[in-house]
C-alpha cells in the first residue's frame, strides 16, 4: 500500500447501532421497540437471545470511547434509539434521560476530536408506532419527519453527518416479506414495497426539513444508507444473465438509489418486472410498486452524499424462483450464485470479495452522477471458536482498503470515508451473539462485558495512523 495515498480529511470510522450495543432496554424511561418485541417472542432469534443488555453501552459508554480512541478513529457512526428519545414515537413525550445520554456521547466524541455520524433509524421502530401500522402506514413518513426534526434541532449544532434510514432494503424485505427481522411479517409481494415506499417518503421529508430549516446555520449533510452486493452475470456473454444482473441491481441498489439520485421514481426495470408478474398471476388493481405523489416533497436530490453498505458479491443467472405466487423472489426472477473461488467468512452468505467493492464504487460513480461516497459499513464476521489473532480479518481489511484506494486513484471515485463494521462484537440481529463482526471482542460471559482488541483492530489502527499522521498530502 506504499503508493496509495488517502487525503488528510478522509473519514476513518467504525460503526454500531443502538439496539445492537446499548442494552438498557427499559432503563430511564425508554419505550419498547419492535426489536424488543421481536426478541421476546419464542423462536425468533438464535438461542432465544436478545438485546436487553447487549454490550450495555448505555452504562458503559466510556469503555466504548476508549475503544474508539485506541483505534484512532476520526469518525464514529452510531444510531439513536427512536424509542429512547421519544418512547411513544412522537414529540408529545420526550425522554430527557435519552437526550442526556446522546448529548454526552456526542460531546465526549467531539472532545476527543472524533466526528459523529448519526443514523436516525437503524431497524428499531418504537413499538407504539408499529401498533399504529408501522412503516406500512402512510402516516409514518410524517411521524419520522417529526422525529428527524427533533433530532436536528436538539443535536444538529454538533452533528454534521446524518443518515436518515439504514438499509431500507433490509427493513422492507427481511422485516415484512421474509419475516426474519422485526416486525416479523410475511406479507409476500406487497408489504415490502409499501414499507420501502414509505421509508423513501419519510427520508425525503426529513431531508427537505433539514435543507430548509437547519442547513443554513448547521451546515451539515444528510443521506440514507443503501446496502448492495456487487452483482455480475454468471455467464458474461449470455444476454439472459446480463438482464438478470440488471434486474438484481434494480431490485436492491436501484430500488432506493434510483429515486434519490436519478429520476425521482423507481427503476423502470423494477416496475416492469413487478407489473409483469402481477399480470401473469392475474393480480388486478394498482401496481404493487406504489407511485410517488406530486403533492409531496420531491424524492429526487434528497441526498448530500452516497452512503453505501457493502459486504459481499454475487453472480446471477435468470430464473431459479420456481414460485407461482406473488413475492419479491418471483418478481426479480434471478438466481444468485456464490463463486466457489470466493472464501466464506463466518456466516454462509458472506463471501469475501474485496474487488467487488471497487467495482460497485465505479458503478455508483458512473450511474449516479459521480456523487461523494461514504462507505458506511463493511466488515468480516467470525463464528465458532474465538480468534483474537484474527489473521483472515486482518488480511480482509488490508485488501479491502487497497481496493478503495484503487477506486479513488484509478477510477476517480470520490470516496470520502470508510467505516468498518463494527466497533465491537454485538447483537447480530436474528443471529444473536453467535456472529462476531467487532474490531474489539466483547466477553458476554463476563459481568463487566470487557472489551479486548482483536489483531484486526490493531492493524486497522496502524492503517489509520499512517494516513492521519502527516504522511498524506
Amino acid at each position: 500500500m506504499s503508493e496509495i495515498m488517502f487525503l488528510r480529511d478522509f473519514a476513518w470510522g467504525a460503526g454500531t447501532a443502538a439496539y445492537q450495543i446499548e442494552g438498557g432496554w427499559q432503563a430511564d424511561g425508554k419505550g419498547p421497540s419492535i426489536w424488543d418485541t421481536f426478541c421476546h417472542e419464542k423462536g425468533r432469534v438464535f438461542g432465544e437471545q436478545n438485546g436487553d443488555v447487549a454490550c450495555n453501552s448505555y452504562e458503559l459508554w466510556e469503555k466504548d470511547l476508549e475503544c474508539i480512541q485506541q483505534l484512532g478513529l476520526t469518525h464514529y457512526r452510531l444510531s439513536f434509539s427512536w424509542a429512547r428519545l421519544l418512547p411513544r414515537g412522537t414529540t408529545q413525550h420526550v425522554n430527557q434521560k435519552g437526550v442526556q445520554y446522546y448529548n454526552k456521547v456526542i460531546d465526549d466524541l467531539l472532545s476527543c476530536n472524533v466526528s459523529p455520524m448519526v443514523t436516525l433509524y437503524h431497524f428499531d421502530l418504537p413499538q407504539a408506532l408499529q401498533d399504529q401500522g408501522g412503516w406500512k402506514s402512510p402516516a409514518i413518513a410524517g411521524l419520522f419527519d417529526g422525529y428527524a426534526k427533533f433530532c436536528f434541532a436538539t443535536f444538529g449544532d454538533r452533528v454534521k453527518l446524518w443518515i436518515t434510514i439504514n438499509e431500507p432494503y433490509v427493513c422492507a424485505k427481511l422485516g415484512n416479506e421474509d419475516g426474519t427481522h422485526a416486525p416479523g411479517l410475511q406479507e409476500k409481494g406487497t408489504a415490502a414495497y409499501l414499507v420501502g415506499h414509505n421509508m423513501l417518503r419519510g427520508h425525503a421529508m426529513a431531508w427537505h426539513s433539514y435543507d430548509s430549516l437547519y442547513r443554513p446555520r448547521q451546515k451539515g449533510a444528510v443521506s440514507l444508507a443503501i446496502n448492495s452486493d456487487w452483482i455480475e452475470p454468471l455467464h458474461p456473454g449470455c444476454e439472459e444473465d446480463i438482464a438478470a444482473c440488471e434486474r438484481a441491481l434494480a431490485f436492491t441498489l436501484g430500488w432506493f438509489a434510483w429515486p434519490v439520485f436519478v429520476t425521482g421514481d423507481y427503476p423502470e426495470i423494477m416496475r416492469a418486472a413487478v407489473d409483469a408478474q402481477s399480470e401473469k398471476l392475474k393480480h388486478g388493481g394498482e401496481s404493487r410498486l406504489p407511485r410517488f405523489s406530486e403533492d409531496e416533497p420531491a424524492i429526487l436530490g434528497t441526498a448530500d452524499f452516497f452512503a453505501l453498505n457493502y459486504y459481499t458479491s454475487r453472480k446471477v443467472t435468470a430464473g431459479g424462483d420456481g414460485e407461482e405466487m406473488l413475492c419479491m423472489k418471483s418478481d426479480r426472477h434471478v438466481e444468485e450464485v456464490v463463486d466457489s473461488s470466493w472464501p466464506i467468512c463466518g456466516v454462509s452468505w458472506l463471501a469475501v470479495v474485496p474487488y467487488g467493492l471497487r467495482k460497485l464504487l465505479k458503478y455508483i460513480k458512473d450511474t449516479f452522477n459521480n456523487p461523494a461516497v461514504y462507505i458506511t459499513e463493511n466488515g468480516f464476521s467470525q463464528v465458532g471458536p474465538l480468534q483474537i489473532e484474527d489473521d483472515r480479518r486482518c488480511q480482509f481489511y488490508k485488501d479491502t482498503i487497497l481496493e478503495v484506494a484503487k477506486a479513488i486513484k484509478e477510477d476517480g471515485v470520490d470516496v470520502c470515508g470508510y467505516f468498518a463494521w463494527s466497533l465491537m462484537d454485538n447483537f447480530e440481529w436474528a443471529d444473536g451473539f453467535s456472529v462476531r463482526f467487532g474490531l474489539f471482542r466483547v466477553d458476554f460471559s463476563d459481568a463487566e462485558l470487557s472489551r479486548t482488541m482483536y489483531r484486526s483492530g490493531r492493524e486497522y489502527a496502524k492503517i489509520i495512523a499512517k494516513y492521519t499522521s502527516g504522511q498524506s498530502k
